[in-house]
């Protein structure tokens, strides 16, 4: 049975339009622009990040956090950026008993700034700069397994990609469910392994309540 549900971060609880945006306005590139090279990378299977080296060789992105902090333009996110399924999801997960927790790739500002906006609707929120260690990492889902107190089949882990999410998570001996939305779920939807791995295929969070329910019934 599913006894506990955590949520990656980007694409899955955060909708990052807004945060990379302003990104693009740092680097002085049309966001639309940006965009497409940021889509272009994922297609061709590249780290994310390359984005950056298209446009500025050399992009160093932890430095260039700390320039725009030092700027007046830190990273930030609040509640206008989650998706609009996200609270009655998490409430109704909740309801039904489960255990809920937040966890992703994730820097120390952005780890506050879940605190802020979730410490009242799940159990942990946990970050990777917090456990030193990143997906697609095996010690990430470890850091996992760690703090959630079910066994690793009996935890359900959400989020929008295939790479990032469900292989590395389903390694781990977890469920996985994909949702489609955000760059990655978008473009990796119609893959064999997007198909295959996880355990759940949603295009709302609104739909897990019920997904989980079925599957724990067939499961008694």
């Amino acid at each position: 049975m599913i006894r506990a549900v955590v949520f990656d971060v980007g694409e899955c609880l955060v909708d990052e339009t807004r945060e990379y945006g302003t990104w693009a306005d740092w680097l002085d590139v049309p966001r639309h622009t940006f965009a497409a090279m940021f889509g272009a990378v994922i297609a061709q299977g590249r780290d994310y990040r390359e984005t950056f080296q298209e446009f500025q060789p050399g992009f160093d992105l932890y430095e260039q956090r700390q320039a725009r902090a030092d700027a007046g333009q830190p990273e930030h996110f609040d509640e206008s950026d989650l998706y609009p399924d996200v609270r009655p999801a998490l409430a109704q997960l909740r309801a039904d008993g489960l255990w809920l927790g937040i966890a992703g790739n994730q820097t120390i500002r952005a780890g506050g700034i879940l605190r802020t906006l979730f410490s009242g609707d799940v159990d942990l929120i946990g970050t990777s700069d917090d456990w030193g260690a990143s997906k697609p990492d095996p010690l990430f889902f470890e850091r996992v397994a760690e703090v959630v107190p079910a066994e690793p089949a009996e935890i359900l882990y959400v989020g929008d990609r295939v790479d990032n999410d469900l292989r590395p998570g389903a390694a781990a001996g977890m469920h996985t469910a994909l949702i489609r939305r955000g760059p990655w779920g978008t473009i990796q939807w119609h893959t064999a392994e997007a198909r295959d791995l996880p355990t759940f295929r949603v295009e709302s969070l609104a739909e897990l309540p019920e997904q989980i329910a079925k599957f724990n019934e067939r499961a008694r």
